[in-house]
């Protein structure tokens, strides 16, 4: 079954120019990589779940902060790996070096039977819109563009 994601694509406007919000993932694999594998802050669904709920239980589990809305849903998008994600944008603001981000534990290094814990998340960053675009995964670059063909919000 193809896997199913949901997440927030939280912005800003700062001096008239609008950010968003992107997160690094955490772990060896990521380390080094930069352009291409940042992304919106989402995860799995769970069987059952409200996507939206799910979208924003996994902002919170990725920076420690409770979403609040309006949340207005984006067109879905699907990845590389096949994965589907359902995202929506909310305006909003945070400290993205106060982040907090849950943790993972897998084998590492490779082969040596050892355990060990990494942060889901390691950083986040506010991005230009531009620049958000080079930095997310390809795919996810599509929400970008969508928030920003939407209206501009007055509320």
């Amino acid at each position: 079954m193809a896997q199913v994601s949901a997440g927030l694509l939280l912005y800003r406007v700062r001096q008239g120019t609008p950010e968003v919000l992107l997160v690094h993932p955490g772990g060896p694999f990521f380390r080094k990589k930069d352009e291409g594998a940042w992304t919106i802050p989402k995860g799995e669904v769970a069987a059952g779940e409200d996507l939206l709920d799910a979208a924003k239980r996994e902002f919170q589990e990725e920076t420690g902060v409770a979403p609040s809305g309006p949340f207005l849903a984006l067109a879905p998008i699907k990845q590389k790996s096949g994965k589907t994600v359902h995202a929506w944008a909310v305006e909003g603001d945070l400290d993205a070096t106060a982040i907090r981000s849950n943790t993972f534990t897998m084998e590492w290094p490779p082969k040596s039977g050892r355990q060990a814990e990494f942060p889901e998340v390691d950083r986040a960053e506010w991005f230009d819109l531009e620049t958000a675009k080079k930095k997310v995964i390809p795919a996810q670059a599509a929400l970008i563009v969508e928030l920003e063909q939407l209206p501009a919000r007055s509320d």
